[in-house]
């Protein structure tokens, strides 16, 4: 009797031994979620409200014409935020930090200035893209913008970065979700899919370049390089940091078609962001009762994790560019908050503001893209990490690809 006890308590210690293969993936499996959350929540932010009425406008016009071209974008995110990531976990400074140290301060402010300035019209339309959520679910500008704005600062103020960003991952996934039923309200009536279309008229390449303006933003070069840093993630972890990436450019380019196949069959006129009524009813009579909440669930999230994220990504920039360390950059985020939140209750109309702005994206992100590219083939700064070969002409021939889109799409401004 004593044997057999014996035996089934030895038996029992075996079964709670990880097997030699767990014991192996334990560790990487900790690392990824010891890492996980810059990446991810760049590519989330991503998706911002000026995004999400581009992909809208886009469903909206060509239905799932530009479908096959938002897929490839995902390719020229992952190459270029994946630098941004290695470069953060390699020096553990952020790229502000870096141009000031490598280059001079005078090239980090100009890296660093336009970006912030382009991002106070980028706080307004998250203000705005909020409100407009909200009103969808009957609630007035004049409670939910102060409202975002408060729960911005209480969220981030004075806490450490791991702090502020686990809720940031909660609200990604009721994001992800949200986008995912707005389309599959509006697919399960029936679409058609269309492999490949091209036009050469100029309405169609300026939605292609606003598209490129919307997958690749300056924030997002300077908040991953810094959130990446400031989370203490090293180069024995860059491993995970490209998975993250991998998965977060995949996914962000997902719910934008997502929200491409949302907005199929809503005409032009009913797609009006100034009027959430109009918009409703359009969602409405396109995807029955529940689309307009779950598209106004999804417009709130996407604004508020974006707002955050492009906070941090360009206070964090001018505060490392200046010199004044990455602990200031509340100062920054204030003058560059508080006239978009005034601004925004002011006005709610964005829809051309928001298409013209993800254009004007690709002209600003030129300086911090060609830093990041020096910095990173810089084998002095990155040991062997650095960007060589194949990658390095990647990087430079992706770079040169959306330089070339935004030129041609000004052009068309004119």
């Amino acid at each position: 009797m004593r044997d057999e006890r014996t035996v089934e308590k030895i038996e029992l210690r075996k079964s709670n031994i990880p097997s030699a293969r767990n014991i192996k993936n334990m560790p990487k499996i900790w690392d990824m979620l010891r890492v996980w959350g810059p990446a991810w929540l760049v590519m989330i932010a991503d998706v911002d409200a000026a995004s999400v009425i581009t992909a809208a406008e886009t469903g909206a016009v060509y239905g799932t014409k530009l479908i096959w071209f938002l897929l490839l974008l995902a390719i020229p995110l992952f190459v270029i935020q994946e630098v941004a990531g290695r470069v953060g976990a390699v020096t553990n400074k952020g790229l502000g930090e870096l141009i000031r140290e490598n280059f001079s301060k005078r090239m980090a402010v100009f890296a660093a200035i336009p970006m912030a300035l382009v991002d106070i019209i980028s706080y307004i339309v998250e203000y705005t893209g909020a409100a407009i959520g909200f009103q969808i679910l009957g609630v007035s500008p004049k409670i939910s913008v102060p409202f975002i704005f408060i729960a911005h600062v209480l969220l981030v103020y004075k806490r450490k970065y791991a702090e502020a960003e686990k809720p940031l991952l909660v609200i990604s996934i009721l994001f992800a979700i949200s986008w995912a039923v707005s389309a599959y309200l509006t697919a399960r009536k029936g679409i058609q899919v269309t492999p490949f279309y091209f036009s050469a008229s100029p309405d169609f390449i300026f939605l292609l370049a606003a598209n490129v303006g919307a997958v690749i933003m300056p924030f997002m070069l300077f908040y991953q390089a810094s959130a990446t840093a400031e989370k203490g993630i090293t180069a024995k972890s860059l491993w995970a940091v490209r998975l993250e990436t991998a998965i977060g450019a995949i996914v962000s380019e997902l719910i934008m078609i997502a929200i491409v196949i949302a907005t199929i069959g809503v005409s032009k006129d009913s797609l009006d962001f100034a009027s959430p009524g109009i918009l409703s009813h359009g969602l409405f009579s396109v995807a029955g009762t529940f689309a307009p909440y779950f598209f106004g669930i999804g417009l709130i999230a996407a604004s508020f994790i974006a707002l955050i994220v492009i906070s941090l990504g360009s206070s964090w920039g001018v505060v490392e560019a200046l010199g004044w360390g990455r602990k200031n950059w509340f100062k920054v985020y204030l003058i560059e908050s508080i006239p978009a939140l005034i601004v925004t209750m002011l006005t709610l109309n964005l829809v051309n503001l928001a298409l013209n702005l993800m254009v004007l994206q690709i002209a600003v992100l030129v300086g911090p893209a060609i830093m990041l590219g020096l910095i990173a083939s810089n084998k002095r700064l990155m040991g062997r990490y650095y960007l060589k070969g194949y990658n390095k002409l990647i990087y430079w021939a992706f770079f040169i690809l959306i330089l070339g889109t935004g030129i041609i799409s000004v052009l068309l401004l004119l």
